[in-house]
This record gives structure tokens, C-alpha cells and sequence, in this order.
């Protein structure tokens, strides 16, 4: 079992909690998991229609698909609409402060390697107050599979424009449309140095679940930006605009060529859903860490007790 969280209490108002109660009981080792045990009982906050479901769904299915225990998962999130999702499962989560998904998701996949970490959150957790935060992410190559719903949209402060809203975007913030130019999170992520870099549509969640697979089989730090519409803030990207403007990646595309992943990762007609770039060549961090371990648990008395002498 990990041993970084415990159970909050019921009048606990602590955001490290799980793993919960799934609604159907675990059977026993070696059984084939269902959808049904990675639900907590939670019943989704979202609004009517919003992309986050679909996101959730492939999330559900990614983790049956792959076999895991709930106890065995980790998903941490920022704040945000989208960051609610940990609450709705019945692994372990790790619901943060604002921007800070990444350096929660680290110390955790450190601590306790064999752990599955899934990052979770949205275009402004992810690329605004958490931007710097994404950067040094990327370019450590966690070993984590990072699921961003863009919804070109601040949706939870009731609909101001963030940093994926395209130029002239009208929000009651920006009567007379912004200024500023969207990020291109799948170009952020290559020229930070992610190792996996993808873009999905919640609208296909299971196209999104087996890429949730491929992210989280990928050794190294994967980032999927999954549009995910907001049909209550954001009246422009919508279901119809993706069904309409994304198209699969052509089937001669190799995403080990950056060059060309870098190439379509520009492209606005069409937005290309699929896998632009993995690179299978970099160690991961905590490949890097693992290899500058020296000695075993039985060492660390021995240790601390040497660190406490010489400075006491």
C-alpha cells in the first residue's frame, strides 16, 4: 500500500484522500476488472455536456485496460473543472493548489516508483499559473502520463479567456477579444522536451482511452492534450467545431521524426489528432535517480544517523 496518503476522516477537509470505496467490491487476484471499480460512488459535478466526461470514461477504461488495482494508481490534479476528476475515482488522488499538478505528481512517482502517477487537469492549470512548473516536467522526462483537457476556456471563474483561447476570443473579460496569442501546447511540450507527445478529442473516448494506454506504457514523461469542450462558457470550440476541424494523423506519419511532428503539431486545417512525437531514446528521471542510489533499505539507519551526528 502507499505510504504517503492516509484516509481523510469525514469532516476531514484534506485533499490527499483514497483510495475510496469502490461501489463494486474488488474480487479476488488475477480477475478481470470492470469499469464499475474505479468508480467512487461520486456522482460528477460537471455541467450537462461538458468534455470532461468522455475524458473521464477513457480514464475508467485505460486503467481497466491495463489491469491495475485502484490502490496501485495515483491521479493528481490542480484546480480547475476538470481537476474535480480524481474525486470521481476510487484510486488514491491528489487534488493540489492551482498550477502545482506537476510538483505533487514528482515527489510522489519518486517516493514510490512502482506507484501509476496520472497528471490531470486543464489547459490553464497546466500552461498558465503551472507553465514553469510543465517546463521542468518535461525537460526531466518524468515518468508520468500527463492528461490536459483543453477547453480554450477558464470554466470554474464562469468563462475568462486562457492561454489556448485563440486571438479575438470574446469572454465577458475580453469584450472586445483578446489580444494575446494562444500556446501550442503540443510545440511547448516538444521544445521542453517531452517524450511522448499527443492530442486526443473527448468526443472519442476510446480512441482517447488507448492513447491513455500508450502514455502510460511510454517510459518517460507523456503529455496528451485532449480538447475537451465547455458547452456552457465557450460557444466557438465546441463538439460540432472538433467533429468538423480534427482529423486523424495521416497513416505514413512517424512521430519519431520531430521535424514532422513539430510540422503538424502547426497545422490549424486540419488540427491533427493521434501521436505526433515519442522519442523511446532518453532514460527517465527516475532512471537517472535509481542509478545514483548506492546501497539498499537496510543502509538508511545507518545514514540519517551519520547526517544527524554531523550536524547536531
Amino acid at each position: 500500500m502507499p505510504e504517503f496518503s492516509a484516509t481523510p476522516t469525514p469532516t476531514s477537509t484534506s485533499t490527499v484522500a483514497g483510495p475510496r470505496p469502490s461501489p463494486v467490491p474488488p474480487a479476488g487476484a488475477g480477475h478481470e476488472h470492470t469499469v464499475e471499480e474505479y468508480k467512487s460512488g461520486v456522482k460528477p459535478t460537471w455541467c450537462p455536456g461538458c468534455g470532461d466526461f468522455g475524458v473521464l470514461n477513457a480514464v475508467y477504461n485505460s486503467l481497466r485496460n491495463k489491469g491495475y488495482n485502484a490502490e496501485d494508481v495515483v491521479l493528481v490534479s490542480g484546480i480547475g473543472c476538470s481537476s474535480r476528476l480524481p474525486f470521481f475515482s476510487s484510486t488514491y488522488g491528489f487534488h493540489t493548489v492551482h498550477g502545482r499538478t506537476m510538483p505533487i505528481a514528482t515527489g510522489i512517482k519518486v517516493a514510490n516508483p512502482n506507484l501509476k502517477v496520472l497528471a490531470m487537469g486543464g489547459d490553464g492549470d497546466a500552461f498558465a499559473i503551472g507553465g514553469g512548473h510543465f517546463i521542468h516536467a518535461a525537460r526531466r522526462n518524468l515518468d508520468i502520463c500527463y492528461v490536459i483537457m483543453d477547453n480554450a476556456i477558464y470554466g470554474l471563474t464562469k468563462g475568462q479567456t486562457s492561454p489556448t483561447s485563440m486571438v479575438g476570443f470574446v469572454t465577458k473579460t475580453t469584450p472586445k477579444g483578446t489580444p494575446d496569442r494562444p500556446v501550442n501546447p503540443l510545440q511547448l511540450a516538444m521544445a521542453s522536451g517531452a517524450s511522448f507527445v499527443a492530442r486526443a478529442f473527448s468526443g472519442k473516448p476510446k480512441e482517447l482511452a488507448e492513447m491513455i494506454v500508450q502514455g502510460i506504457d511510454h517510459r518517460g514523461f507523456a503529455v496528451i492534450d485532449a480538447y475537451s469542450p465547455c458547452p456552457t462558457f465557450n460557444k466557438v470550440n465546441t463538439f460540432k467545431f472538433y467533429r468538423d476541424e480534427a482529423q486523424e494523423l495521416p497513416k505514413d506519419h512517424d512521430p519519431s521524426v520531430l521535424e514532422q511532428a513539430w510540422a503538424r503539431a502547426a497545422s490549424v486545417d486540419p488540427l491533427y489528432l493521434g501521436v505526433l512525437y515519442q522519442s523511446e531514446s532518453e532514460a527517465s528521471f527516475e532512471e537517472h535517480i535509481q542509478a545514483a542510489i548506492t546501497g539498499t533499505e537496510a543502509d538508511a539507519p545507518r545514514v540519517i544517523q551519520s547526517v544527524l551526528d554531523r550536524y547536531s
